[in-house]
């Protein structure tokens, strides 16, 4: 079975720097259903492909269900399933379990050569030409296209001499987008089972945990999460329900707006199709920032339930992370997301949760590379804006700060969201762009920053994006740096 990953980003051949598997080496990796090879159809700076080439051995997959461990079905449900099957030329779940043996590194978007660049989404085409779906082309749209892909699958005939016998189970996947690589690698190791929907091993608890891992930033927010989940934890209805239920705490983490606010939770209106929602494009976005940034030590002010806080632990350029909030009920829904009581030592002593107001000044803060306001500010009363900017960029300091912001002329876009009303009841403002420009111009000026201002979300040409983002870069930072240079 075969899987390849195509990046026209230059130079192309950064791809393997993010895969941690060089371009002029074949790389083979032995595992328990056959062997894995790592190799590079193509690699130059405009164009470079890996592929992922999973050679079953037969044996070696029946000899592992005859050791008096338990099982999980065997695919086609019959007595010599585990012997007679297309184990052995159709992508399944071992090829996910395969992602995860030889691309250990990439998954959690780690690259020692290349931070910046992990951390950064690149144009990616995904091909897998034999794939086998249950549920067809349509299902295949439905789990990939809400996370930002362009799907295209097409259905493998039974055979193509007989076109009139139909469409066999099988279809070529092809997924283009702009994504980060490690992104890309968990939708796969998520999603390739699901659609398979024939794990090849005993599904435990701790696949919970592995599901949880992999769908962080994406998952609780997926219009199709309750099929992935039953799917992906092989229809055992009490792992199922677990899973669900602790999917729903992080979805009440992140405090979803009321009934009477806009769910952005939900895929942004646009005319070609669906896309993520701008909940996760926009964590997608500050994560950018801040690896641009080169920060290694991060705030996140206002974290709340700790949706941020997850995917920045989840790298480990971020060698110290803290998230700050007045509630103490968010600071403990942000532990319990973060499963800080079941780290390893190591993992946890890197991630901080302190409550803090941030109308005033608070020594812990300062010294920081950077400092993350997402979906902050329009939660304060104007009259109190001056205290928190002192607060943050006064006293605190950070090299830089990142801000995000609801863009209140895209409101007339969302159906239901009349004139004068915000997005979320607890929002005590709105700004246009201009006004978002004059305020990020003006705190700029007056503290020691430079501010680029950027859009989150599909551009409407004429009500622009539907979030605001601002990174604010500390001027003497900025010189020391250049010097250094």
């Amino acid at each position: 079975m075969l899987l390849t990953l195509t990046t026209t980003h230059r130079p192309a051949t950064d791809l393997g720097y993010l895969l941690v598997k060089h371009p002029d080496r074949v790389q083979s990796f032995d595992l328990p259903a056959g062997v894995a090879h790592v190799f590079y159809p193509e690699a130059d700076d405009g164009r470079c492909t890996a592929a992922l080439l999973l050679d079953i051995d037969p044996q070696r997959l029946g000899a592992g269900r005859g050791r008096g461990r338990k099982q999980a079905a065997t695919p086609d449900g019959f007595t010599l399933g585990q012997y007679v099957n297309d184990r052995a030329y159709a992508a399944s779940s071992l090829l996910s379990s395969a992602l995860s043996s030889v691309f250990r590194s990439a998954l959690r978007g780690e690259s020692r050569e290349r931070p910046e660049l992990a951390g950064t989404a690149v144009p990616l085409e995904v091909r897998v030409p034999v794939l086998r779906c249950r549920g067809g082309a349509d299902l295949a749209g439905r789990l990939f296209t809400p996370l930002g892909w362009t799907v295209t699958a097409t259905p493998v005939p039974l055979d193509e001499q007989h076109p009139d016998w139909g469409d066999s189970r099988y279809v070529d996947l092809l997924l283009t987008g702009t994504v980060r690589v490690a992104d890309a690698l968990n939708h796969l190791y998520v999603l390739l089972p699901v659609l398979d929907d024939a794990k090849h091993y005993w599904v435990a608890p701790d696949e919970i945990d592995k599901l949880l891992r992999a769908g962080a930033g994406w998952l609780a927010d997926h219009p199709e999460r309750g099929l992935i989940t039953r799917r992906y934890l092989a229809h055992r209805r009490a792992l199922a329900g677990q899973a669900l239920a602790r999917l729903a705490e992080l979805r009440l983490a992140d405090e979803p707006p009321a009934d009477d606010s806009v769910d952005e939770a939900a895929p942004t209106p646009q005319r070609d199709g669906a896309r993520a929602s701008l909940a996760v494009r926009r964590r997608e976005a500050v994560l950018g920032a801040l690896a641009t940034a080169g920060a290694n030590r991060v705030l996140d002010l206002g974290c709340g339930g700790g949706a941020l806080l997850t995917a920045l632990a989840a790298d480990r350029r971020y060698t110290e992370i803290v998230g700050t909030d007045v509630s103490t009920h968010a600071l403990t829904l942000a532990a319990r997301r973060l499963r800080l009581d079941r780290l390893p030592e190591r993992q946890r002593d890197r991630i901080r949760l302190w409550q803090s107001a941030l109308t005033y000044r608070d020594d812990r803060l300062r010294g920081w590379d950077a400092a993350v306001l997402m979906e902050v500010i329009e939660h304060v009363d104007p009259p109190r804006l001056p205290a928190l900017e002192d607060a943050v960029l006064g006293h605190a300091r950070p090299g830089t700060v990142v801000v995000t912001t609801p863009n209140a002329e895209y409101n007339v876009r969302y159906e239901g969201l009349g004139a004068g009303r915000f997005r979320h009841a607890d929002h005590r403002f709105e700004w246009t762009r201009a006004e978002f420009a004059d305020w990020v111009a003006r705190v700029a000026d007056t503290y020691g920053y430079t501010a680029v201002i950027s859009g989150v979300g599909d551009d409407d040409p004429e009500v622009g994006s539907p979030t605001q983002l601002a990174v604010l870069t500390r001027t003497d930072r900025t010189r020391k740096e250049e010097t250094t240079r």
